[in-house]
């Protein structure tokens, strides 16, 4: 087993068991305006979502979790079931273990396409490892999953704590470039937890990336997590730098989403979303869908790995969103977009500060 693999499932054992969500839940200072007459019936609102051409029942994605460990082969399995059955998209975890490893790693990420025949997947691989692998390494990851679109992500705050990470950033925009030009396949740059400035999301606009996953501050931090492998291996000094930057570095998901949906590509909300009520919200704010790992990951840790569970999970969700589109009068999921939202609090303080705050009433 390589590193990369064995950090894999220390991760996910460190997100299922230990307190790694962030204590700021950045969608407090939103709140949707409450329509008394919204002249729908609620049994006829559609949550049916467009996304890169895909059409998905819900604006719903189970975000990348995992994969690259024998272990991780069943989870997938089971959310790449939820995810046929009810119609949704999903991402499967960096590949960058596969791509070291052995045919045990692929297989963990290959039983996503076999068990989701028609589901919308994307495939993972980090920006550090563009410049190892090339568009090779890029369109075999694509390959391994039979992907719909590949996710490049960027984890940067993860890598600077981690003893091993790789901290050199340089060239990755230009490679992120090479990448779009290269491939026929949709391309997403997706952060892991502390968010995506207007300034970075202009250069991956103009590099032609089609969608932008802001992976927000306010949600599960991997940083946090490093904080736990750190503990067991006695490295005091990556302990300290996951408590020091681990819980509140990084730009919120609601001010990334403001931020990145000035431009003209479609958002993906991803950090804290954990309700129904946390996409409308989103959605309110600009983006195009919304995923989560957190909330479909702990189901299946309490010994009985089912879809049933992720898929109830799921279903919850949607409900808690056709509530909030009744209440708002949004009978399709396009309408939320223009649906009256208040930002209040420290949020809005930095909007103003940062001069997104007007962009909300324009858009």
């Amino acid at each position: 087993m390589n590193q990369t693999s064995k950090r894999k499932i220390e991760q996910l054992r460190i997100c299922a068991e230990q307190e790694v969500e962030v204590g700021i839940n950045c969608f407090s200072d939103v709140k949707l305006v409450h329509m008394a007459l919204p002249e729908i019936d609620r049994e006829e609102i559609d949550l049916h979502t467009r996304f890169l051409g895909f059409s998905f029942s819900y604006p719903i994605m189970i975000a990348s979790m995992t994969g690259g460990h024998p272990e991780t082969k069943q989870i997938n399995a089971v959310l790449a079931e939820a995810a046929e059955s009810l119609g949704v998209g999903m991402g499967v975890g960096s590949q960058r273990a596969a791509l070291e490893g052995t045919e045990q790693e692929e297989d963990s990420f290959r039983v996503v396409r076999d068990v989701a025949p028609h589901t919308f997947i994307y495939a993972n691989l980090g920006a550090p490892q563009l410049s190892e692998y090339g568009i090779e390494g890029v369109e075999r990851v694509i390959e391994m999953i039979d992907a719909d679109a590949v996710a490049i992500h960027l984890n940067f705050l993860q890598e600077a704590i981690q003893p091993e990470g790789n901290v050199d950033a340089t060239g990755c925009l230009a490679a992120i470039k090479e990448v779009c030009a290269a491939l026929k396949k949709p391309v997403i740059v997706k952060e892991t937890g502390a968010g995506i400035s207007y300034a970075v999301a202009k250069q991956l606009h103009e590099a032609g990336v089609s969608a932008i996953d802001v992976g927000g501050l306010g949600g599960t931090s991997l940083a946090a997590a490093e904080i736990y492998r750190a503990r067991v291996e006695g490295d005091e000094l990556g302990e300290h730098l996951g408590y020091l930057f681990g819980w509140d570095w990084g730009i919120t998901t609601v001010e990334s989403i403001v931020e990145c949906s000035t431009l003209p590509l479609p958002v993906i909300a991803t950090g804290g979303i954990r309700t129904g009520i946390d996409v409308a919200k989103s959605m309110a704010l600009g983006a195009a869908i919304c995923s989560a790992a957190l909330p479909f990951l702990m189901p299946l840790m309490d010994g009985s790995v089912t879809a049933e569970k992720v898929v109830a999970r799921l279903k919850e969700m949607s409900e808690e969103l056709k509530v909030a589109m009744f209440l708002t009068g949004c009978k399709i999921t396009l309408e939320l977009n223009d649906a009256e939202v208040i930002v209040t609090g420290e949020a809005r303080e930095i909007m103003e500060q940062r001069g997104f705050f007007e962009t909300i009433k324009k858009r």
